[in-house]
């Protein structure tokens, strides 16, 4: 992998350098980092992992607390320096087509990881070896991680990047995706205290 491309994006809560990271520069959906101007590789740095999410980010679905998530995860870094690593892990890794059939068997009364499982498909396929992947190639020796889920925690182990600090990022749940966080915080044990 390596960076494919890179400018700076002007936003809603700073400016950012944006880089697109690929194999091949002619893939279409590349992981893509974000790099607060005020952030300094040589100290810790705060970091999120973040993956895609099109349905919570860009419709403001209420059905995860995903696009909440990123947009705390800018103005944090905006104001504090840091690094988000967004992913391309469309719907716990499934894809949006499976994510919405998924989405259609919940309609019917299953929950979330039931879901995955009736369409043959894993309760959570994401993999964050990219992620660490990424840190490595940008020299980030050591980080404070912005998350709530142990998998990500688990995936620096022996990793040779220093974990300082685990910084929660909880959204406060709603009318429909209450039942959804409390399945994170049962079946995936994510690190929520407000569920």
């Amino acid at each position: 992998m390596k960076i494919q491309a890179q400018s700076n994006i002007p936003t809603d809560f700073g400016v950012f350098s944006m880089y697109a990271i690929s194999e091949y520069e002619s893939d279409w959906n590349p992981h893509l980092v974000l790099v607060s101007q005020n952030t300094d590789f040589n100290k810790t740095v705060n970091v999120r992992f973040h993956s895609e999410c099109i349905t919570g980010e860009i419709f403001h679905s209420k059905k995860c607390e995903c696009g909440q998530q990123l947009d705390a995860a800018m103005k944090f870094m905006a104001e504090n320096g840091g690094v988000i690593i967004y992913l391309r892990q469309e719907g716990r890794n499934i894809g949006i087509i499976n994510k919405l059939k998924a989405y259609a068997l919940q309609e019917k009364g299953l929950d979330t990881v039931e879901a995955n499982l009736k369409l043959g498909l894993p309760a959570d396929g994401r993999n964050f070896d990219v992620a660490v992947e990424i840190l490595k190639m940008l020299e980030i020796q050591k980080i404070n991680l912005l998350t709530n889920n142990p998998d990500k925690l688990k995936s620096l182990e022996n990793s040779g990047i220093i974990l300082e600090n685990r910084l929660p990022l909880e959204i406060d749940s709603n009318e429909v995706n209450e039942s959804y966080l409390v399945k994170k915080k049962d079946y995936f044990g994510h690190l929520l205290e407000r569920v």
